[in-house]
């Protein structure tokens, strides 16, 4: 196998509370030939064969579970500009230059998410400011370096002081940063409905497929799966999110583990304005509103990935961010509904790695989601659509091995 299958999820996530609408996908059955080839149905799968579909290539998508099956429905689907890693921080990594080319990168890829899923109309997609609390990572100080650090780069930002962010959100913090223009999603219906499109234009999905083994030389690639059929392309894109490719380099990338809950419907204690807010701490709490008027919060990660380990920690996280969200929000009802884990990917940036894999000809990948997985889904969708349609993506550089 050419990725190492994954317990990705345990639980049932509050996406999961009805029926999803179908994507057409069928076993593989005979040998095929494609321009492209995309192994994953995820949302990182579902937004490169949307992309590359559009660009007028032949595309097929093979996943070991099935359409929207792994760990995108775990998601709690907050979909920002903001990088897990401050702009702060990112700078003094890669210098200002290039942590700002990074950031204004992510912002046009919410925009550019948003765009698409309005095109489509995808129910529940919704624009949402965020709340950024000072924590122990970034303090009030720290917090004030930030905005201006953001405003440099072009990045609107409003610093909330303690009295503002108590007289406006109902939140003891000693300082905020308000960003702008997010996007709060359902992770199950978006990846769905991309497929279907993707469907639309001739993409042609195969489930459950395993492969077993790639041959790539300069002239192509062959994808062998576990029933012996073949698929010969131009092109392969690993989108297997947190199941990473033997075949791939990883360093500097790492599998760890998350909790998340979602209450029972509340429309009475929502907090104003329903931006999605998070924290600048490690580990950090983060949570948002969905259409029907739950709270989804999450948090508590762990750097480990044993499923066993992660999977039995459930009802202690449960009750840990029952408490946090319960101290944060006065006054909500934090009775959980759905409680759930899964793995999920991060990198010593904060930024995912978007490339051609070393020692392997024509065959790219994503690696290092964290919480921007949704945002990174769609700017590896844009990177490799041009590097495989002979354009020049301008930010390439920034994600590419190195």
């Amino acid at each position: 196998m050419v990725t190492k299958p994954k317990d990705l999820r345990t639980g049932r996530s509050v996406w999961e509370q009805r029926r999803a609408p179908p994507v057409p996908h069928k076993p593989l059955k005979r040998d095929i030939e494609t321009d492209v080839l995309v192994i994953g149905a995820g949302i990182t799968g579902a937004m490169v064969a949307d992309a590359l579909r559009d660009s007028g290539l032949r595309v097929a998508v093979v996943d070991r579970r099935g359409p929207a099956k792994g760990s995108s429905t775990a998601s709690t689907a907050l979909v920002q500009y903001e990088i897990d890693m401050p702009l702060t921080k990112l700078a003094r990594k890669i210098g200002q230059r290039d942590a700002q080319r990074a950031w204004r990168r992510s912002r046009l890829a919410v925009d550019a998410i948003k765009a698409r899923l309005n095109e489509l109309e995808v129910p529940d997609t919704t624009e949402r400011d965020s709340l950024y609390l000072a924590g122990d990572m970034l303090d009030r100080d720290g917090l004030v370096r930030e905005h201006q650090a953001r405003k440099a780069a072009g990045l609107a930002s409003t610093f909330i002081d303690r009295s503002a962010l108590r007289a406006r959100f109902g939140i003891a913090r000693s300082a905020a940063l308000l960003g702008y223009g997010n996007l709060a999603v359902d992770p199950r219906k978006t990846t769905i409905a991309l497929l279907n499109a993707a469907a639309a234009q001739s993409t042609t999905i195969f489930c459950p497929v395993d492969i077993m083994d790639i041959a790539a030389v300069r002239g192509g690639v062959t994808a062998t799966a576990s029933n012996g059929r073949r698929i010969d392309c131009r092109y392969l894109v690993f989108a297997t999110g947190y199941e990473l490719p033997k075949q791939v380099p990883a360093k500097g990338h790492h599998i760890a583990s998350t909790w998340a809950i979602a209450t029972v419907p509340q429309k009475r204690w929502l907090w104003p304005e329903q931006c999605m807010i998070w924290e600048s701490s490690d580990p950090y709490l983060y949570l948002r509103t969905t259409p029907d008027g739950r709270i989804v919060c999450g948090g508590e990660d762990e750097e480990f990935s044993d499923e066993t380990a992660r999977d039995a920690l459930l009802p202690r996280k449960t009750a840990t961010l029952q408490r946090k969200l319960g101290k944060l929000i006065h006054g909500a009802d934090t009775t959980v509904e759905f409680a759930w884990t899964g793995s999920f990917g991060g990198s010593d940036t904060g930024l995912p790695t978007i490339g051609q894999i070393p020692r392997m000809p024509n065959c790219w990948v994503a690696l290092g989601y964290g919480g921007n997985g949704t945002t990174y889904s769609r700017i590896a969708a844009d990177v490799i659509s041009s590097a495989l349609t002979g354009r020049t993506d301008a930010d390439a550089d920034l994600f590419a091995y190195k």
